[in-house]
């Protein structure tokens, strides 16, 4: 194999884009609580309550897993921080918006609360939940896949979901609901995380289909043998693209 340094890739910025957008829309249909119901035999158990935003949360892993898989770590740790610190805008903006004065025709200002309304301690949890959990989730990816010389892709997305989550769950419901009874938070962390689990595991044909179809028409398959994982590392150049040999 050789490399040709500086090849920009076709699809890394519009998914990162995407990205961004999915964390964005998961934080404002947050508020909502959702129940289910579900079927056993004659009967049903339930309901089991998860947020709304854990049905589109997880996608966000899911895209943790084909970044670090197809480009490397590298480029998952600028997806990360760039999902960072637009979520962090909006929750400054939505306070922003909140704070100032409505006008007198307007009469939803008790609704517009609810929904760009946030906690202080509600938004730092939620971040630190996002940055560990998903640095956590892409280290994971990048070590396993040179542990596995780049076979067995269903190992490093199951694995990396079950430390990602596990790590992001208890994160942030430790944070925003201490003070709760001690059974209350681990039923919190049990059921979201299984939740989590269970979502990210179904989708593990999809999250397949995306990565090999993104490392044919890419022409990369990266692995992270020499990257800095420090999350912190300033600078994310380019990574190479692998060619065949001529």
């Amino acid at each position: 194999m050789r490399t040709l340094p500086g090849t920009q890739y076709r699809y890394l910025d519009l998914l990162i884009n995407i990205f961004v957008v999915v964390l964005i829309v998961s934080n404002l249909i947050a508020p909502k609580p959702v129940a289910f119901y579900v079927p056993i035999l004659s009967s049903y158990i339930g309901p089991l309550t998860v947020s709304a935003a854990q049905m589109l949360f997880p996608i966000t892993y899911i895209f943790g897993d084909v970044f670090t898989e197809v480009y490397g770590y590298s480029a998952s740790r600028r997806a990360i921080w760039t999902g960072f610190m637009a979520s962090a805008i909006m929750a400054a903006f939505g306070m922003f918006a909140i704070w100032l004065p409505p006008a007198p025709g307007f009469k939803d200002q008790a609704a517009y609360e609810t929904i760009f309304g946030v906690v202080p301690r509600n938004v730092a949890g939620s971040l630190l939940a996002f940055w560990c959990g998903e640095f956590a989730n892409s280290l994971t990816v990048a070590k396993m896949k040179v542990f596995t010389n780049g076979r067995y892709l269903w190992t490093r997305t199951v694995g990396s979901t079950i430390i990602g989550q596990a790590v992001d769950t208890t994160i942030v419901i430790v944070i925003i609901f201490w003070g709760s009874s001690f059974s209350r938070m681990v039923n919190l962390i049990v059921s979201g995380y299984l939740f989590k689990v269970v979502y990210e595991v179904l989708a593990t044909p999809l999250t397949y289909w995306v990565v090999n179809t993104l490392k044919r028409r890419e022409g990369v398959d990266f692995f992270d043998r020499s990257t800095n994982l420090n999350p912190f590392a300033i600078g994310v150049p380019v990574a190479p693209v692998a060619l065949p040999e001529e």
